[in-house]
């Protein structure tokens, strides 16, 4: 568990600096008086900030997994985690945290 909790670690700072930059750009793009596709925009930076940073980092959700094998699928995959900022690890993290409590109470009853 401790082992996959550090192996998103980089995941959930690559989400955090996506969510960061939106967050950032946002306002610009109310200053430049940008509102038409606003919301399209962000999140397709988002998707495509998330799918570069999971391919030229190496950044694989799925191999924290133990999937060794599902390269571009991945890649996907991850750059949508990373894309959903932090939302998407903690996600993650909190679906881990269940399975573990579940799993410990099997074993207890």
């Amino acid at each position: 568990m401790d082992r996959l909790v550090e192996a998103l670690g980089p995941v959930f700072a690559a989400g955090f600096a996506v969510q960061q930059l939106l967050e950032i750009l946002s306002p610009v793009l109310d200053r430049i008086k940008w509102n038409k596709n606003k919301k399209e925009f962000l999140g397709i930076t988002s998707l495509v900030l998330g799918l570069v940073l999971s391919w030229a980092a190496g950044l694989k959700v799925l191999q924290a997994f133990g999937l060794y094998r599902a390269g571009f699928i991945d890649v996907l995959v991850s750059g949508l985690i990373i894309s959903a900022g932090t939302e998407g690890t903690n996600s993650i993290i909190k679906f881990l945290g269940y399975a573990k409590e579940r799993k410990k109470a099997q074993i207890q009853g």
